[in-house]
């Protein structure tokens, strides 16, 4: 357990440390958020956000990460959360993300902030063209850009534009509050306005900045346990000074202490007494997680490297020469350890995951391949079992 030093800072082990974060993660326990659909409104709601990514060599992502805390995880509960219940939405967080609609206040500034100073990428987008999806989506309802066959095509300015107009003004239009995703079929969105969609009797009332932060901060301490000001702020840099301040109020406060984690240097750390108190105890060495590489435990590669001991490796856009784990590596974590990188794809024509490759990281070795083997086919029959969603 964690030990005082020079009467400021808790001194924790690499092993304390990573053991605290597990918890904050709710990745060290069977069945954390229980089951059903609900479990995917609390697990939204606990971790803060749950990115969004288009690479489909196995699963979406959204739906690998609510798996991976969610044992009988079904895609149709995100699409209840969404789209009936409507207790998440979709916007930008450090990336494209599913958030807790409870925090939607905490985004309308950015949205307000998008609209006052747009983006250059939307520089082509014209009045007009905003205009017509939007009076579109009010006449006649939400609608998916396949909706839309009467756009003058024009030429890509970039390789993932869109030759439609329309594509550009929906995604503006999203980014602007204007309108939000009220349904996905795969990568396929459904617009409709914002206001409709959460159907409100008063609009929430936009955070001011002081309640960003702290909702920031906060957000960070559940689903982290211990932050850093970079975990804190990740790919948010402006708002770092901001943040430590608010830090260095808490400690005065003694809401939190400082940390000094094992080979950490000069990168400070911060944690809630209770984290301390609590998340600690040791890891369930029985439990197997095939990890996303954009997981929340993942997708903060310096942090992982000092709590893990762990440097992964996201080589999809390396070419094959370069990779040294694969195309699409899923870190495999048991108990408190990450032992080894898998690289897989699911051949869903022929109804098989087929390992691409298999490589032993850390204390990884043939010893833990049964248990590996066996959350494989756990894995593999929830990839099979997968929608277009």
């Amino acid at each position: 357990m964690a030990r005082i030093v020079r009467k400021r800072a808790y001194e924790l082990t690499k092993a304390e440390a990573r053991r605290i974060w597990l918890r904050a993660q709710r990745l060290d326990v069977g069945e954390p958020f229980g089951s059903g659909p609900k479990a995917t409104q609390a697990a939204v709601e606990h971790l803060g956000y749950v990115q969004i990514d288009t690479i489909h060599v196995i699963e979406r992502c959204h739906h690998h990460i609510l798996w991976s805390r969610i044992p009988n995880y079904q895609r149709e509960h995100l699409h209840q959360a969404r789209t009936v219940d409507k207790t998440v939405f979709e916007f930008w967080t450090h990336a494209l993300s599913y958030v807790p609609t409870r925090d939607i206040r905490f985004f309308l500034p950015d949205m307000k902030r998008h609209r006052d100073q747009p983006d250059s990428w939307y520089s082509s987008v014209s009045k007009a063209d905003l205009r017509k999806v939007l009076s579109r989506i009010r006449k006649d309802g939400a609608l998916t850009i396949r909706d839309i066959d009467d756009d003058v095509l024009v030429e890509k300015d970039h390789p993932w534009a869109s030759k439609k107009p329309s594509k550009r003004a929906l995604q503006l239009a999203f980014y602007d509050g204007l309108v939000t995703v009220s349904e996905r079929v795969g990568m396929l969105k459904t617009y409709e306005l914002i206001d409709r969609h959460f159907d409100w009797e008063k609009a929430p009332r936009p955070a001011s900045e002081k309640q960003i932060l702290d909702y920031l901060l906060d957000r960070a301490l559940t689903a982290q346990g211990i932050v850093s000001l970079d975990s804190a702020c990740h790919l948010d840099a402006p708002r770092k000074p901001a943040i430590r301040e608010l830090i260095e109020k808490r400690v005065r406060k003694k809401e939190l202490v400082p940390v000094a984690v094992e080979e950490a240097g000069k990168v400070e750390h911060w944690a809630r007494p209770e984290a301390l108190e609590d998340g600690a105890r040791e890891s369930d060495d029985t439990l197997v997680h095939i990890l996303s590489p954009f997981d929340p435990l993942i997708i903060q590669r310096k942090r992982l490297s000092l709590f893990f001991g762990y440097d992964h490796r996201f080589e999809a856009y390396l070419p094959k020469d370069k990779r040294v784990f694969g195309y699409f590596a899923l870190p495999v974590l048991i108990g408190d350890k990450v032992v080894a990188a898998i690289d897989l794809k699911t051949d869903r024509e022929r109804k098989k995951v087929d390992i691409k490759q298999w490589t032993w990281v850390g204390e990884g070795s043939d010893s833990d391949k049964p248990v590996i083997e066996k959350a494989l086919g756990r894995f593999e029959r929830f990839q099979l079992a997968a929608t277009e969603d």
